[in-house]
């Protein structure tokens, strides 16, 4: 397939399995589980055409379950009521995010929202960070402090694909990586 075409397959895969699935009739069950056959019918696509998305996401943002008869998004949805089932984790001492200079004043004020989603998202590389943040403009990245914000109560899950989500980050966890 190509790359035009898979990066528009990932596209809508991802706008309707993290944001709109009623846009097209989909269902998602509690977990954010979409049946196959659903989404091959829904956006025109071929079961090869879905694999294919799936396997070369440079993101993982999409995962099949044990019977691949099921998909959802790794993270990133803003329906309310998806439960990834994801456990509580120790992360690293030190995770990342990358952003650009003109959400800096409010981040150091307010703190990293999750926004739209249902959690913050970072990473536990600078490269990673680096590559988010650069999306947008010359990337910013910040450090997170992970070790006092466990000790304030605060919990971490990580995704399939190793994005760390959190509720909130307070802007006394925060620091310019330099």
């Amino acid at each position: 397939m190509d790359n035009q075409r898979l990066i528009n397959i990932s596209k809508k895969l991802s706008y309707h399995l993290r944001h709109g699935p009623e846009k097209i009739g989909l269902k998602l069950d509690k977990n954010g589980w979409a049946n196959v056959e659903a989404i091959l019918s829904k956006l025109h696509i071929t079961k090869t055409e879905l694999e294919e998305c799936v396997s070369k996401n440079n993101k993982q943002r999409f995962a099949f379950d044990e019977s691949r008869q099921k998909i959802r998004a790794n993270q990133g949805h803003s329906i309310k009521d998806v439960d990834l089932e994801l456990p509580t984790t120790i992360p690293p001492k030190i995770l990342y995010h990358g952003t650009v200079e003109r959400f800096l004043d409010s981040i150091m004020s307010d703190g990293l929202r999750p926004m739209s989603r249902q959690h913050v998202h970072l990473s536990d590389s600078i490269e990673t960070a680096q590559k988010v943040g650069s999306r947008r403009g010359n990337a910013i990245i910040l450090k997170v402090d992970t070790v006092g914000m466990i000790e304030d109560g605060m919990e971490f899950r990580v995704s399939s694909n190793g994005v760390w989500l959190t509720a909130h980050v307070p802007s006394k966890y925060l620091s310019k990586y330099m």
